[in-house]
């Protein structure tokens, strides 16, 4: 008797790494009851009334708030929110729109002026398949970035390096943006 060989194909000389935890992410098995698309159950629409001792808000304006990201890239990733659960950011009021880009400017320059970062990411996930975590409630993303920040250590030990803690960056930057102009 002899071994059929299923043939596959030419291989491509990558190595792959599987991830299988991230699809409880993928499934949305950890989302609320009733899920993130209804306010009562959505993390950007309760932040801005959580109690400060808890809170990851940095600052709030009139249509938008400033939230650190709680599973952050990076230390000082902001989150840009506008108080109302809208998904698109088509579906922005003008004047949330300004506000979104004027607290996206404060936020990169109150971050640079506490932690001198080389740059940053700057973006918006449309949609769950565009890779919105909680795509119904509309989030910009600001994330510092450092020269040699990105490692291996998310890839091989699925471990985050970061050297701050929320608590006391969320309080760096408070203090920072309090003293700057919107």
């Amino acid at each position: 008797m002899t071994e059929q060989r299923l043939e596959t194909g030419e291989p491509d000389g990558l190595d792959r790494l599987w991830t299988p935890h991230r699809m409880a992410y993928i499934s949305g098995e950890d989302r609320p009851d009733g899920g993130y698309e209804k306010p009562s159950g959505c993390p950007f629409c309760l932040a801005p009334g959580t109690p400060e001792p808890e809170s990851l808000v940095v600052a709030r304006g009139s249509l938008v708030y400033a939230v650190l990201n709680l599973y952050p890239y990076n230390p000082g990733h902001l989150l840009i929110c506008p108080y109302r659960h809208v998904a698109d950011y088509t579906d922005l009021t003008e004047e949330e729109t300004v506000e979104v880009a004027a607290f996206t400017r404060t936020a990169m320059r109150v971050v640079r002026s506490v932690s001198s970062p080389h740059g940053f990411n700057l973006g918006m996930n449309q949609g769950s398949v565009a890779g919105a975590g909680i795509a119904a409630h509309l989030h910009q993303h600001v994330v510092p970035r450092w020269g040699g920040d990105g490692n291996f250590m998310p890839v091989i030990a699925r471990t985050k390096v970061l050297p701050q803690l929320l608590a006391d960056t969320r309080l760096m930057l408070t203090k920072a943006w309090t003293a700057s102009e919107l």
